[in-house]
């Protein structure tokens, strides 16, 4: 998504709020308009990964990626995506009990399910926390 300028601002929650520009109005005349007072114009090649979005800081003139809330929002993904897989392997558990199967298995994928979280702890880079999936 990365375009020529863009308006940058810290917002109420401490985050980074991001106005592109539609080009009708020159961008200055957009940042006086539609955005606060301390907005910025900055080159939109010049941000930070647009995945951890929710994870950037606005610093002087720096927009930076907080880890630890990369981390964060690293981790709410893992759990959004798994839950239908422990759901799954939750019926497949029941089924196995009902049916006097071995479930050692299922036991064991509901286990790495429940670890892949532990993962992103030791990731040191955004790139090494995309990498983390189910």
């Amino acid at each position: 998504m990365p375009v020529s300028h863009v308006i940058i601002y810290k917002n109420e929650g401490g985050g980074v709020s991001l106005c592109c520009p539609s080009g009708e109005l020159p961008i200055e005349e957009t940042q006086r308009k539609d955005t606060p007072a301390g907005s910025r114009i900055v080159e939109g090649a010049t941000l930070p990964d647009y995945e951890f979005f929710n994870a950037w800081e606005l610093t002087e003139d720096t927009v930076k990626v907080n880890f630890p809330k990369a981390q964060a929002l690293t981790k709410d993904r893992l759990r959004h995506e798994r839950k239908p897989l422990l759901e799954a392997q939750d019926v497949l558990f029941q089924r196995a009990l009902e049916t006097g199967k071995d479930a050692t298995s299922i036991v064991v994928e509901k286990q790495r399910l429940r670890d892949v979280t532990k993962l992103v702890d030791t990731a040191t880079t955004l790139d090494a926390l995309k990498g983390v999936t189910v």
